[in-house]
């Protein structure tokens, strides 16, 4: 047993070497091993670091709030700022019109929480290798190691979100101790794949299979299937449509997922809700409130992600000020969207009418009527994103103990990666490979599953067999914007399919794909007045 922990001890260490590229590592090599086993090697320190990560996943406006929704959401054409017209509006130029600012506080806010996250990570990974460097026999624990796959999955997580926003970006596989180490240009996006190819392939082997493995104290966390799912979507991007489906197929033959058979229980984060860590959840952000949390701060363990999507009221009433009121549903989404679709009344909330009850992921309640872009009297949007909606739940108004809801809904879980996903890639990828029967069957499966609870038969959400490639290439894009509306796959789906500049109208042209780096980020790299080391992207 002691040899098996020395050989992956080596393996890893080989392995997370190459990914740090530090030349220190070549110590190891040249050291004999320990005759004595240690227990774990600052497993306080490593882990600390690691739920770091989790907490900056949770809290950071760049992964959780008002940047991740202007970047990921708001540019796609099924989604808007929302709120009134007065708060924030400088985004919709920016992101609802692309023309993108090179220094403002949300593109600013992305592109730090981002490279805090990764020095994070490398900070974390380069504490194991000097351990490892310093005490070369020692017998790493199976904590460690799962520390060591959080660590690089998040690195990759936050790398793919910047190759997707800006292409080219500086790569740091070292943690930032001076000023003078983050003095970088951008490296290629295909060196940026690359590394994070070498990340997710160690995450996807130290990663358990079950996040009950961590224990009880921490639902949620990181599993070989998120990293696999991850990994799979960046292939996706790359149109590597084998690999997607060897990964893809690897997470449904892991049987540790399944698609809950009611779309609208996916979002149910209120008292008994079954949404939270389903069968469907991969891997979501955590957040909970406890009973009595309106007399108990320690009970409250959230974010602003539900808070920013609530409805916001103006006005003498504000009985339903619940929240931000940011990303809302477009006219275009709501006009485009078929009737018969039942998931459409259970994403899309519309501003006068009676929220469905529960059979359509609401409360039984009646939503205030629209007035005006500044929602004096009323509410000022028509339409509002039902898949975080919590109203006035009178359930949680009554295990909380508050009299109405403030502060929106800091409790409600921000769905990262879920297995309708993993189905929806094998089966584009399928269909790109020519395979039209796989396409078709798991193409088949999301839409069987949308016509749950509403009433006997197929033909709710008619069946769509495969006819040729082109067909069914259609109807798989149709499919991804329906099922993840409002969950900020819309527009980088657009850009990957190069369908874009037909899709996002005028406003749109080509080098909107991309963002451009902020101007403070490439001034930091001319301390002394000179020119700057970081280039801008030059279509921008």
């Amino acid at each position: 047993m002691y040899m098996k922990h020395i050989k992956f001890n080596l393996w890893l260490l080989f392995a997370i070497c190459a990914l740090m590229g530090m030349s220190g590592c070549q110590k190891f090599l040249d050291r004999q091993p320990l005759k004595s086993t240690l227990d774990d090697l600052n497993t306080g320190k490593l882990e600390a670091q690691v739920l770091n990560m989790y907490s900056q996943l949770r809290g950071a406006p760049g992964f959780a709030t008002l940047p991740w929704i202007d970047f990921h959401s708001i540019r796609g054409d099924d989604a808007a700022k929302g709120s009134d017209a007065t708060d924030g509006e400088e985004i919709v130029t920016e992101f609802d019109t692309y023309q993108y600012s090179k220094d403002d506080w949300a593109p600013n806010e992305y592109w730090n929480n981002h490279y805090t996250m990764i020095n994070t990570t490398n900070a974390a990974i380069s504490t194991y290798i000097e351990d490892s460097i310093e005490n070369p026999g020692v017998v790493i624990q199976p904590a460690t190691y799962r520390n060591i796959g959080e660590a690089c999955f998040f690195r990759a997580f936050a790398y793919f979100d910047l190759v997707k926003t800006y292409g080219n970006v500086p790569l740091f596989n070292f943690p930032l101790i001076s000023p003078a180490d983050g003095l970088k240009d951008r490296d290629s996006s295909e060196r940026i794949y690359e590394f994070i190819d070498s990340n997710l392939a160690v995450a996807a082997e130290l990663l358990p299979l079950n996040s009950e493995d961590y224990g009880s104290k921490y639902p949620g966390r990181l599993t070989s299937g998120a990293a696999n799912t991850l990994w799979a979507q960046t292939y996706l991007f790359r149109k590597q449509w084998d690999k997607v489906v060897a990964l893809t197929n690897e997470v449904i033959s892991s049987g540790k997922y399944s698609l809950l058979p009611e779309f609208s229980d996916l979002w149910k984060d209120d008292v008994g809700g079954v949404g939270k860590n389903s069968a469907e959840s991969i891997f979501e952000a955590q957040m909970s409130v406890g009973q009595g949390a309106a007399t108990n701060e320690s009970v409250r363990f959230g974010s602003a992600w539900g808070t920013c999507q609530q409805i916001r009221q103006n006005g003498a009433s504000n009985d339903w000020n619940l929240g931000w009121g940011w990303n809302v549903p477009t006219e275009k989404l709501v006009a485009d969207w078929p009737d018969d679709d039942p998931r459409k009344r259970k994403t899309i909330l519309y501003s006068g009418e009676f929220d469905g009850g529960p059979q359509q992921g609401g409360h039984g309640l009646t939503i205030p009527e629209y007035t005006d872009a500044d929602g004096t009297n009323g509410l000022a949007q028509k339409y509002w994103n039902k898949k975080l909606y919590t109203g006035n739940s009178p359930a949680m108004l009554a295990y909380t103990g508050y009299t109405r809801l403030p502060d929106g809904a800091a409790w409600i879980n921000h769905r990262i990666l879920r297995y309708a996903d993993v189905i929806l890639m094998l089966a584009e990828a399928s269909n790109e490979l020519g395979d039209g029967a796989t396409a078709e069957a798991n193409l088949e499966l999301v839409r069987d599953r949308a016509s749950g609870g509403e009433g006997e038969g197929r033909s709710i959400v008619p069946k769509i067999p495969f006819v040729d490639q082109e067909q069914m290439r259609q109807a798989i894009k149709d499919e991804r914007r329906w099922e993840f509306a409002m969950e900020g796959y819309r527009f980088y789906d657009l850009v990957r399919w190069d369908d874009a500049l037909e899709e996002l109208g005028p406003e749109y042209t080509n080098r909107a794909r991309f963002y451009p780096i902020p101007q403070k980020a490439i001034d930091l790299t001319a301390p002394d007045g000179g020119t700057p080391i970081l280039t801008q992207n030059p279509e921008w």
